[in-house]
């Protein structure tokens, strides 16, 4: 098993993480695997300014306990950290995040401490590629509390001869409760300096364009965590014990609107973020009540 590196109460500084991820680096030939790659940190805070800002960033209201998607940013420096060991054979910014799934086994309190752990694992090989999880784990006092599961897809092109997998996108559908969401052209700089997610894609347009977008695009947990600071608002919403899980379909361009999309049930909720149209999604996603 592979060595954990481990943090005590500060996480890796991103700076030096970035400058590696920047340096050109190709993938493996012939059969690559994903290596046993895991990284914690002790006592994690979980207040303080940068969760007030994160909450305005996202629209979360001030509550005594956290948003459903603050680990996360918690342990990004831990994720960046493992996707820029040398042992991990892909190039950072060419990896591509298709699912998220986060399971809150109680609300955590604001200023509690956490231990945060991260690993790889899940490894599949698709017809577009590779895909595998970044698992993160949240513990108070030794007990699970939060955990999430992020997969994220690195594209390798087809074999000649086989398919391309390529399917009729199923038929949209629309569910009874619709609001309105704005996405100012500076919400990716907003998000990168409260999450320490500084991605080129969201950034400028200029610097999506070197990554072939026409324009920047909303980080996807923005876009989620975002959709679900006005879900929480909502009559019905139960606070405590949830799972929220997403796909990230389309790009949501920057500046752009969109709709939140729902309908409620006794067990759960679905949601999406559709375009200004109505007619595509930008994320597709269900909420259980545990």
């Amino acid at each position: 098993m592979a060595e954990t590196l481990v943090y005590h109460n500060s996480p890796p500084s991103l700076l030096p993480l970035y400058g590696k991820a920047l340096l050109a680096r190709q993938e493996k030939g012939g059969s690559m695997t994903i290596p046993d790659l895991s990284a914690c940190l002790r006592g994690a805070s979980t207040g303080g300014d940068s969760l007030k800002r994160y909450r305005k960033v996202c629209g979360f209201t001030p509550h005594s306990h956290l948003p459903l998607t603050w680990p996360h940013v918690l342990a990004f420096p831990l994720h960046l950290k493992l996707l820029t060991d040398d042992r991990f054979p892909l190039p950072l910014l060419g990896l591509v995040h298709l699912r998220n799934t986060i399971t809150q086994y109680r609300r955590v309190g604001a200023g509690e401490n956490l231990d945060i752990s991260v690993c790889l694992g899940n490894e599949t090989h698709t017809t577009r590629g590779v895909e595998f999880d970044l698992i993160t784990e949240a513990r108070s006092a030794g007990r699970l509390v939060w955990e999430e599961a992020s997969t994220t897809l690195f594209r390798q092109p087809q074999k000649d001869g086989e398919p391309t997998g390529k399917k009729a996108p199923p038929e949209l559908e629309r569910y009874p409760h619709t609001v309105s969401l704005s996405a100012p052209e500076s919400i990716g700089r907003q998000y990168a300096r409260v999450s320490g997610d500084s991605n080129p894609i969201h950034m400028h347009a200029l610097s999506a364009k070197a990554f072939g977008f026409p324009r920047a695009i909303a980080h996807g947990m923005w876009t989620k965590a975002h959709a679900l600071a006005v879900l929480e608002q909502q009559k019905g919403w139960r606070p405590g014990a949830i799972r929220a899980a997403c796909q990230f379909k389309k790009p949501l361009f920057l500046p752009g609107t969109a709709q939140l999309n729902w309908k409620t049930g006794e067990s759960g909720w679905d949601y999406q973020v559709l375009n200004a149209k109505g007619d595509a999604p930008h994320l597709s996603g269900r909420i259980d009540w545990l």
